[in-house]
């Protein structure tokens, strides 16, 4: 990633209130980018958005992107040259509960991005960031590739599938990479893996949920101990939709694909290994023990391989998981010694950036 590029680049960032949203907004102020956020309100209390007091550095908008016409005009007046698309219903458990709020959300909200899009004329890179859980779960030991089928066995995996293939529709449509001379718009989308990090707050996520038991001196509740998952630092795919958009913006549309971006394979590890490790990070009163109810099914092996991210964009991994887990800890326990949690994001993106730091 080149930092200079963002320096006074005008960013369109849908879901900025989120998690991920946070971290990205807080990163590209960092980076002097001229950034306009478009969101619903944050859906935890506490929120990163709030803690962080992430609108202090950009343009903050409340609205849905289900509401395609608010969408446009915000996007045309902002007038973005890159555009990255991070809005959704993003829990599985969730869109178990409300399918229809999903699909329309993360359907409907990607077909009026993209056409919000197709009308910006200053539009030149959008990046459409989705999930790892957009493939066809075959409960195989192999990481998925980029060209695997897309499915999805629930409403939410299912529905980024779809986002998916919108994406793709869109992009062959009315943004051909065949007649990118003509209207000079480059589309990707992204795929990530189960992103960790401080300021998650979100309801039945592993982490979250960890931290809080271990926060209030309780055993945390399991319900998968064995469930394999691609475990990485939020900052990890943040610098991959950066570096995508940034190859899109400047090299077009040969870089318009999907691209995977996970750990190494020797991180993806099961729930049981990342509460051990996270209560040995934490210290004293941290303990989990079994919830044995049933529970809405969800996919046991999921693993991403990212060789088309390493070799197309240079991107790889910089954090271990064991680092990756520390740095949580670190953000939650400064937050809880008083830290200013703004400060304590920008130190972390700053570290993160300036040492490069590798796997130990």
């Amino acid at each position: 990633m080149n930092p200079a590029f963002w320096q006074g680049r005008r960013v369109f960032l849908t879901g900025h209130t989120g998690f991920k949203g946070g971290w990205l907004s807080l990163w590209l102020q960092q980076l002097g980018a001229v950034v306009t956020g478009y969101a619903l309100p944050p859906a935890t209390e506490p929120s990163l958005f709030v803690c962080a007091r992430v609108a202090e550095g950009m343009h903050s908008i409340f609205g849905d992107v289900r509401d395609l016409a608010a969408l446009t005009a915000a996007m045309l007046e902002a007038a973005p040259e890159v555009v990255i698309h991070m809005a959704a219903q993003p829990l599985v458990r969730r869109a178990y509960a409300d399918p229809v709020e999903t699909y329309s959300t993360n359907v409907m909200g990607t077909v009026h991005l993209l056409e919000a899009a197709r009308h910006c004329l200053t539009v030149r890179a959008v990046v459409n960031v989705t999930t790892d859980k957009c493939y066809e779960n075959r409960e195989w030991v192999w990481p998925y590739r980029e060209n695997d089928p897309l499915g999805g066995y629930d409403p939410y995996s299912s529905s980024k599938g779809c986002a998916e293939l919108v994406t793709a529709a869109y992009r062959n449509a009315f943004f051909n990479p065949a007649q990118y001379a003509a209207h000079g718009v480059a589309i990707a989308s992204a795929r990530a893996g189960n992103v960790i990090g401080g300021g998650d707050w979100s309801t039945d996520r592993l982490i979250p949920d960890i931290l809080a038991a271990f926060s209030e001196g309780r055993p945390v509740t399991i319900r998968q101990p064995l469930a394999v998952r691609p475990w990485q630092h939020v900052l990890e795919p943040l610098r991959g939709y950066l570096v995508l958009a940034e190859r899109l913006h400047q090299d077009g549309a040969v870089f318009g694909e999907p691209f995977n971006f996970g750990p190494r394979s020797e991180d993806a590890r099961p729930v049981e290994w990342i509460v051990r490790e996270l209560a040995q990070h934490w210290g004293a009163g941290a303990s989990w023990t079994l919830d044995p109810g049933e529970h809405p099914h969800e996919a046991m092996i999921l693993k991403l391989d990212i060789a088309k991210a390493a070799a197309c964009l240079g991107w790889t991994p910089w954090l271990a998981l064991g680092q990756a887990l520390s740095l949580t800890v670190d953000w939650a326990r400064g937050i809880r010694s008083g830290q200013d949690a703004r400060v304590l994001s920008h130190a972390q993106i700053a570290a993160y950036q300036a040492g490069r730091p590798r796997p130990a």
